[in-house]
């Protein structure tokens, strides 16, 4: 394959010309520049992006990791961080992690090899000594409150909203108050667990662990809760559900087994998610397409480090 100096020597022009062309400077008459693109037509030349974006120092790539590409939450988050990215002429390179660490490791390890710009995480499973250990290679956004770290963060107050949604529930006559969630492990599974625990001794009620659900992120998981509460000797009369999607299985699953909505058991949900709506229930919205947008613009802005609190909205409905 021919290369800049075949180009410049076909054409009778200088190899600085031949780059000036290729980068289309301006500073290059129009006799040469036709001659080098007729040489370059001649040859069917192809540019090398990568060494091109080697020397610039760039590549124009984001890295985006998710634990999942098929739930709704990532889905608006990614669809946010994309938008954003064609209008600033940068394409994504995504990592589906399933919260397996190796995973995650090896697109912090793109960014270490400079194959990627900046690295988005929108669900982490690292520690913290390990994402430290990749920070003076690029930017890392995390959409985690990350304040006093060296990386950006946009982020929910898992911990203030959380103890909102849990006194809306108590305001609205509820004592015995369980909750859904994703993962026992994350930072923000740690805020909302530390909320509900304050929100206990505030309102005088013993911790009862079987008042707590994990691994609730499908409608499907949905089924089992209902299951797991009718079990119970002394249910909840009202349930937290950190998914729209699992609080949608409950409340279905409740109807087929003439548990009455919100009589005998209240159920909220999070994030406003398009099946919350069609269901009428009652949740928090998380805004996750601007949240994207903005993890993507903190990503490409890598010289400082900034944290973006994002706020959250209650939506009633009918089944609280």
């Amino acid at each position: 394959m021919a290369n800049i100096k075949d180009i410049a020597k076909k054409a009778g022009v200088s190899v600085t010309t031949v780059s000036r062309v290729l980068n289309n400077h301006p500073y290059v008459s129009e006799d040469k520049r036709e001659a080098v693109l007729r040489v370059m037509e001649e040859f069917n030349y192809q540019r090398n992006i990568n060494a091109v974006h080697l020397s610039k120092g760039e590549t124009l790539l984001i890295g985006v990791v998710v634990p999942f590409t098929n739930h709704p939450y990532f889905g608006l988050l990614v669809e946010g961080i994309a938008n954003e990215a064609m209008k600033n002429n940068y394409k994504l390179v995504l990592f589906q992690t399933n919260y397996q660490e190796d995973r995650e490791i090896e697109a912090l390890k793109m960014l270490q090899h400079k194959q990627i710009d900046s690295l988005i995480i929108c669900s982490r499973i690292c520690e913290w000594d390990v994402i430290n250990q990749f920070t003076e290679y690029g930017s890392i956004v995390l959409c985690e409150d990350a304040r006093n770290r060296n990386v950006s963060s946009t982020f929910i107050d898992h911990y203030m909203s959380f103890s909102n949604a849990l006194e809306y529930l108590h305001n609205k006559g509820h004592q015995k108050i369980g909750y859904c969630i994703g993962r026992k492990t994350g930072a923000n599974s740690r805020q909302r667990g530390k909320a509900y625990a304050d929100f206990l001794k505030r309102i005088d009620e013993p911790y009862k662990e079987e008042y707590i659900f994990y691994e609730c992120l499908h409608f499907e998981h949905g089924e089992e809760v209902v299951r797991r509460l009718a079990s119970l000797d002394n249910p909840p009369s009202a349930l937290l559900v950190t998914s729209d999607f699992a609080a949608a299985g409950i409340v279905t699953s409740c109807r087929e087994k003439g548990i009455h909505i919100p009589d005998d058991l209240a159920i909220m949900g999070f994030d406003n998610q398009p099946i919350a709506k069609i269901m009428h229930i009652t949740t928090l919205e998380i805004p996750l397409v601007q949240m994207g947008r903005q993890l993507l613009l903190q990503a490409i802005d890598g010289k400082k480090h900034t944290h973006e609190e994002i706020s959250v909205k209650l939506i009633e409905r009918q089944t609280v």
